[in-house]
């Protein structure tokens, strides 16, 4: 009996960091259990303005019918973000008109894709799965100081408690959310299938690059999005120049905050960091090659103690050095899980010059997390759980 499963991911490949439903589609497909038939409802790549485009296709194969929402352009702005979703949800009900579904499935960041799909599945009367890969709730009073931040997080949080609680199951991308959920809803339990290393990562291991002089600059690359969530100008610039004789920083990426960061590179007059356009993953494999160290950071909210950047997973499996400025449950995970990954207080220049002093400037041994962290064994174990929803 074939199972029919409604998908809503709001990003899909070739849109950037959507890596983790296209895994969770193949592992649904390869599943022994019994045939599935997957309607994908998604967008054209949208993630940053600079990758828009309206006429994606995608090839036809048995089982996945993926159908893409057009969205207006938009400039990577709040208000652009909830008129795109509102064109966005508006196709998922056009698409869906006629058809049953046997489960709705969605992985959501900002909670709306999560609860359109709670809303689809309240009016049908469907099992209803969320993977939950932020919290959205927590954010917005940091994201929108003043009373803004705090109407918008009161009025987010009844959305959150209709969508969780007309779901099924709820699995939850990182550990550190527990705490937040299972106080909210203790009727409800949680699964915590995680992000991982993609097989682009796990076969074969990323070659190094040559051997790098004691008189060259270091090369520092971080490569992930520019927004508020990663704070980039509040550590680049004052690290950048505080290593101007030492180290060079590529910053490869777009995002909301772009143009501060680069405001503020004027403004201290850096030039030793190059900021780059976003580059396809094939790209991107060569950049961490050649790079010595490999960057993240994330901002100073409260929020973000509680996740794992799933750039961790990536930059894990390069083998490079990794300096981050993490703290909570991330710098946990970084500091008990991956070797040669050297931690600091976010947007602390100090803690950061330190914590570069105590890497090895050499090639890591990880294959250890890396066997654990694969994601197609990770999403493998969550298709068996996705479809034991009822």
């Amino acid at each position: 009996m074939t199972t029919r499963i409604l998908l809503l991911s709001f990003y899909y490949p070739p849109d950037l960091a959507a890596f983790r439903v296209e895994a969770m589609v193949e592992a649904l497909l390869a599943h022994p259990g019994g045939e599935v038939q997957i309607d994908l409802l998604t967008t054209h790549p949208n993630r940053y303005a600079t990758s828009y485009t309206a006429d994606s296709a995608d090839p036809q194969r048995p089982g996945l019918c993926i159908t893409r929402i057009a969205l207006p352009r938009h400039a990577n702005n709040f208000c652009d973000q909830a008129w795109g979703f509102t064109a966005y949800a508006r196709g998922v009900r056009q698409a869906i008109k006629g058809k049953a579904y046997d489960l709705i499935l969605a992985s959501s960041s900002r909670l709306m894709t999560a609860a359109l799909a709670a809303a689809i599945a309240h009016t049908r009367k469907t099992a209803l799965y969320l993977d939950i890969r932020d919290i959205f709730v927590d954010v917005l009073p940091e994201l929108f100081p003043g009373i803004r931040g705090k109407v918008l997080a009161r009025l987010f949080a009844v959305v959150e408690r209709l969508t969780i609680n007309q779901a099924s199951r709820v699995n939850l991308v990182s550990p550190g959310f527990l705490a937040y959920f299972v106080e909210r809803y203790p009727h409800k339990t949680f699964s915590t299938f995680t992000n991982g290393v993609d097989d682009a990562f796990f076969k074969p291991p990323l070659p190094q690059g040559p051997a790098r002089a004691p008189t060259d600059r270091l090369k520092i690359v971080y490569a992930g999005n520019i927004g508020a969530g990663q704070g980039l100008e509040k550590i680049i610039p004052p690290l950048a120049q505080r290593l101007a004789d030492s180290a060079c920083f590529s910053v490869i990426g777009h995002g909301g905050t772009l143009q501060k960061l680069r405001d503020e590179l004027q403004r201290l007059q850096i030039t030793n960091v190059e900021l780059i356009a976003p580059r396809p993953r094939s790209q991107l494999i060569d950049d961490y090659q050649e790079a010595d160290v490999l960057f993240l950071h994330l901002n100073t909210f409260q929020a973000f103690l509680k996740v794992v950047p799933s750039k961790l997973f990536e930059y894990a499996a390069t083998g490079k050095p990794i300096l981050a400025g993490l703290a909570g449950y991330p710098k946990h995970f970084a500091t008990t899980h991956i070797a040669n990954a050297s931690v600091f207080t976010p947007a602390d220049l100090e803690e950061a010059i330190a914590a570069l002093a105590r890497l090895k400037l050499e090639p890591t041994d990880r294959s250890a997390f890396i066997r654990d962290y694969a994601r197609t064994t990770i999403q493998q174990r969550m298709a068996v759980d996705i479809l034991g929803t009822r």
